[in-house]
């Protein structure tokens, strides 16, 4: 490699994290952001974020309307092309309609992304629940049913270090012990599916099950989330079970 294609890859790289940084700056609570909040987010000085955040309009990657940057349409169509929304979705979203549609509220698929669970597809219910995570967003692994449910089939390297990670308190009722934790995930796999009460918001209480790829590892798991006086383990723990089962016959034959 020359000396300039060496310079031009670190100027691309720069470039390259630079963008990647500004992206970083948008999650759920933080959809649409001034120059003044882009800036601080990314932790990019104000004229640098600024010219970086042009380049990437002019790419279709952000959007302003107004004086507000937002992720752009482009990046939406690119998402729909990953594996994990193209296949995993679309083989698992039938199963959800149909579990939705049995229990009257919110359902979620989701994946492990390190110790927090990305949720890949929610459909909501009746009741508004505005304090649940968005399509894109992620939650802790440790207290909620979609994260157990992944972790009580995982390895014990992964358990391990989604407790590394921290198990702070999110409500009174959130386990925070590693050994309960480890208790509690042991007794999944007896009755298919985890539960979560009132651990991630008070009022709200949900139950998940993991879905299955080819080779028998968990690669997912979908749940049932509402108001825990209408959300009981010992009632929708079986349903979702079934749509998890159900779910993971439909995915195998697409991997």
């Amino acid at each position: 490699m020359s000396p300039t294609e060496r310079d031009t890859g670190i100027v691309a790289a720069g470039a390259l994290k630079r963008a990647a940084a500004i992206l970083g700056a948008f999650d759920a609570e933080h959809r649409e952001l001034t120059l003044a909040s882009l800036s601080r987010r990314s932790g990019l000085p104000r004229s640098t974020t600024h010219r970086t955040a042009d380049t990437m309009i002019e790419l279709g990657w952000l959007d302003k309307p107004e004086h507000h940057y937002r992720i752009g349409n482009r990046l939406f169509e690119l998402s729909g092309l990953a594996p994990i929304r193209h296949e995993l979705r679309e083989a698992v979203l039938p199963y959800l309609h149909d579990l939705h549609h049995a229990t009257r509220t919110t359902v979620q698929l989701g994946v492990l992304d390190g110790p927090r669970v990305l949720v890949v597809e929610k459909i909501t219910g009746h009741r508004p629940m505005p304090m649940l995570s968005q399509v894109g967003g992620t939650l802790p692994a440790y207290c909620s049913a979609l994260g157990r449910a992944i972790l009580a089939w995982s390895d014990k390297e992964t358990i391990d270090a989604v407790i590394a990670a921290g198990l702070p308190a999110r409500t009174s009722r959130t386990v925070t012990d590693p050994v309960a934790l480890r208790r509690e995930l042991a007794a999944v796999p007896a009755r298919g599916w985890a539960a979560e009460r009132e651990e991630g918001n008070i009022g709200v209480s949900c139950v998940g099950a993991p879905v299955f790829g080819p080779l028998g590892d968990v690669v997912a798991a979908l749940s049932v989330t509402g108001p825990t006086k209408l959300v009981r383990a010992d009632r929708a723990g079986p349903a979702v079970r079934m749509a998890a089962a159900a779910a993971s016959r439909a995915y195998a034959p697409r991997r």
